[in-house]
């Protein structure tokens, strides 16, 4: 019997193991060793985060699926667990879908840090064509002035491989946190204002396809799925009991992390 489930435990673990390697040559491949490193502990770190905390509530759930892709400019798509369980309450709703994100933030705010440190500013090209501008987040500013200062005019940083993985990280996190559905951000927005926050998935919707609409035609994949996905939660088994101070103040911050890490357009080719 023992041996039994060892096996059924490895088979089931070969996927995630044979997805986590596919993912780390794919990244390798489109920004190379640094970069891979650096963005697969972002991910790594999101996803573990949802992961332990739903330990932590029992709430069934997978090791992370990471999934690859062999393109630029990330790599990869990101990483996803699948919850199976039904979460008890607003409490362990909150803990589940905020912890991700701020684990992501303690591995991408240092990325950000030590590569903008290692990074070059030099003029911007005459010829564009070959150029990837990435927008910035206002927290990714903040944190660029800090470390480098202000950009004489016609120059521009070229981001080490470890600070494009930091702007990706901040990229996922703020994704991650849109106050729409079943992300991270829904979560969250769920468990401080339960169903009434129906009202703020649809404002969010809207937005955001708007955004997509007139800014930035590469949103609209995105957009159709949140279109699809993005106006129902499925509520927590007990609905009554609230958030404490502490989480309520720590959802405001989150939620003033996200505007600060969105970029409407993140990529200006």
């Amino acid at each position: 019997m023992e041996s039994f489930h060892s096996l059924n435990f490895f088979s089931k673990a070969r996927i995630h193991v044979l997805l986590f390697i596919a993912t780390f040559l794919t990244t390798y491949y489109v920004n190379g060793l640094w970069y891979s490193i650096t963005i697969m502990m972002i991910l790594l770190s999101h996803e573990l985060g949802h992961f332990f905390m739903c330990r932590k509530y029992h709430v069934a759930a997978t090791m992370p699926y990471f999934l690859p892709l062999p393109l630029p400019p990330f790599g990869t798509f990101g990483a996803v667990i699948k919850m199976k369980g039904h979460i008890p309450d607003k409490r362990a709703l909150f803990d589940i879908g905020a912890t991700g994100p701020i684990m992501g933030l303690v591995f991408s705010i240092p990325a950000i840090i030590i590569g903008l440190i290692l990074s070059d500013v030099r003029p911007v090209p005459s010829d564009t064509s070959q150029y990837l501008g990435l927008g910035e987040p206002i927290l990714f500013s903040c944190i660029s002035r800090l470390v480098i200062g202000q950009l004489p005019i016609g120059m521009d940083i070229y981001l080490h491989p470890v600070a494009f993985a930091g702007w990706a990280g901040l990229f996922v996190t703020a994704l991650n946190l849109l106050p729409i559905g079943q992300l991270d951000g829904g979560h969250i927005l769920y468990a401080l204002l339960g169903k009434k926050s129906s009202i703020v998935y649809r404002i969010g919707i809207f937005i955001f396809c708007v955004i997509a609409i007139l800014l930035y035609p590469g949103w609209m994949v995105f957009a159709i799925l949140l279109l699809v996905f993005g106006f129902k939660h499925p509520a927590p088994i007990d609905e009554t009991t609230k958030l404490d101070r502490k989480r309520r103040i720590l959802g405001i911050i989150l939620f003033i992390i996200f505007l600060t890490s969105f970029t409407p357009v993140p990529l200006k080719l």
